[in-house]
């Protein structure tokens, strides 16, 4: 009999001492990344902040904003080498539900229309087109617009 053992994952609230890895993380997955003082703009602001840790590792985080009884998803990354392995998919219903525990009745989010597999990931779990904001994001030939989705919580 062969013993595998299970890596060890934890998702738990970020703090002053993970921003030097989440910027790390940051630019190997976005051409246009959130800065080491945007994240750290958002635990100073008070919004929800949350790292995602394989075997003590930092492979992903999500930034929400409460507003009312609404939670906007600002950020949420996994690492590349840890993509398309159901992380995304479990640090979003991690945040999904803290929007609910803080009185959030719905979820809102933006993305990249090129960022297929973020779209599918969001629909899967019961995000809904609401609008297009022309011009939102930053790209290569000018600017790129973002599908406004939401959810209910």
């Amino acid at each position: 009999m062969n013993a595998v053992l299970k890596p060890e994952t934890s998702l738990r609230p970020m703090q002053a001492a993970d921003l030097d890895a989440v910027s790390r993380i940051e630019p190997t997955i976005y051409p246009y990344p959130w800065t080491r003082g945007n994240f750290k703009d958002s635990l100073n602001a008070g919004h929800r902040c949350w790292v995602y840790e394989r075997d003590g590792e930092v492979i992903g985080y999500a930034v929400m904003m409460m507003v009312l009884d609404e939670a906007h998803l600002l950020n949420i990354s996994i690492a590349a080498p840890w993509q398309g392995k159901g992380y995304g998919r479990s640090l979003l219903a991690h945040m999904m539900d803290v929007g609910r525990q803080h009185g959030a009745l719905h979820m809102f989010l933006e993305v990249r229309p090129s960022n297929q597999a973020a779209l599918k990931l969001y629909e899967s779990m019961g995000f809904n087109e609401m609008a297009i904001r022309r011009g939102y994001y930053p790209a290569p030939n000018g600017r790129e617009d973002a599908v406004l989705m939401g959810a209910a919580l």
